[in-house]
């Protein structure tokens, strides 16, 4: 890690985080390799789970995947502890999310508990740590039940949330950070999916492929989006650059992307870090706790780890 990573590593570590946000924060330093943090992390996790499995439960407890966001991170720290507890909280988690979350007759799962609805966040919260964990089938049950539903075919992009009882959208708005969400998930699954279930693979690079031409139309000459990515009334924000980013690196790492795209890339990585604050903090992203506003956020640091990390990925297989 360069001393710009370092920082927002620090920053991100300091942060008080959501079930999601831990799991974010956990993916990144999976990917960084990080083990030992990765390893204390998923015991928080665990110790902060529900009776009923759902892991890192801190404030909000009617979430149905979003505990879900720690999942593969969590198994790597089981395989490379075997520590019964962390091994206990992670069969809880999946015989939640197996068997016991509030779902559709198709098994897909809900977001909430407290509704039959679908959000984009969701794509990337549980079909990663289902296919991780072997589970692929259920796995792509989910990840196709969240993309039919939210998929906008007019506009190519992704909607944030899908009224599953009504058939209709609760709020049909191309949000930045939920199209990078489906992005990163798109990316991780694609990954994730073994040879049996090459046809998948491809078709799911081929809607990240399509998403990607989709967004970046409406990039604006700065490298940033608005957070509604075509709404112009809407505020600049950062982090849904970084997903796209990191998106783009990852596909051109792994040869499924065009290099032509590289240009991109380096534009949408270069506004992400010129966000970035004395302390580390990168500014500017959809900002928690309501996401309703620029600020910072445990997700938007994680992504700029994940960014970071997916550029040097990159950069190592061009010397090849």
């Amino acid at each position: 890690m360069n001393a710009k990573v370092k920082k927002a590593k620090a920053c991100l570590l300091a942060m008080q985080r959501h079930s999601w946000e831990q799991g974010c924060a956990m993916q990144a330093l999976y990917e960084w390799g990080d083990m030992d943090d990765v390893i204390c992390l998923a015991y928080e996790a665990v110790y902060r789970r529900m009776e009923d499995g759902r892991a890192a439960s801190i404030g909000v407890f009617d979430a149905v995947t979003d505990p879900c966001a720690v999942g593969e991170a969590l198994l790597a720290a089981c395989e490379a502890t075997r520590d019964e507890e962390l091994i206990k909280g992670k069969d809880e988690l999946l015989l939640w999310a197996l068997a016991n979350a509030p779902c559709n007759e198709k098994g897909v799962l809900y977001h909430l508990n407290t509704g039959r609805q679908f959000w984009v966040d969701s794509m990337y919260m549980l079909p990663p740590f289902l296919a991780a964990a072997g589970y692929y089938e259920e796995a792509l049950v989910n990840f196709y039940g969240y993309y039919e539903a939210l998929y906008d075919k007019e506009s190519g992009l992704m909607s944030h949330m899908w009224d599953d009882e009504k058939k209709e959208y609760i709020r049909r708005a191309h949000w930045g950070s939920g199209n990078g969400w489906a992005l990163a998930a798109m990316v991780r699954m694609g990954k994730l999916l073994p040879d049996a279930f090459g046809k998948d693979r491809e078709k799911i690079r081929e809607m990240a492929r399509e998403l990607l031409k989709n967004a970046i139309v409406y990039m604006r000459p700065d490298g940033l989006f608005h957070d509604v990515i075509d709404d112009e009334t809407t505020f600049v924000e950062t982090n849904f650059s970084q997903m796209m980013a990191c998106s783009i690196y990852r596909g051109m790492a792994e040869g499924w992307l065009e290099r032509e795209w590289e240009a991109k890339a380096e534009l949408l990585r270069s506004a992400a870090n010129q966000k970035m604050n004395a302390y580390g903090f990168i500014c500017g992203v959809c900002g928690a706790p309501t996401f309703d506003k620029p600020g910072i956020s445990p997700e938007g640091q994680a992504f700029y780890l994940l960014m970071e990390n997916a550029a040097g990925l990159y950069e190592e297989g061009k010397g090849i």
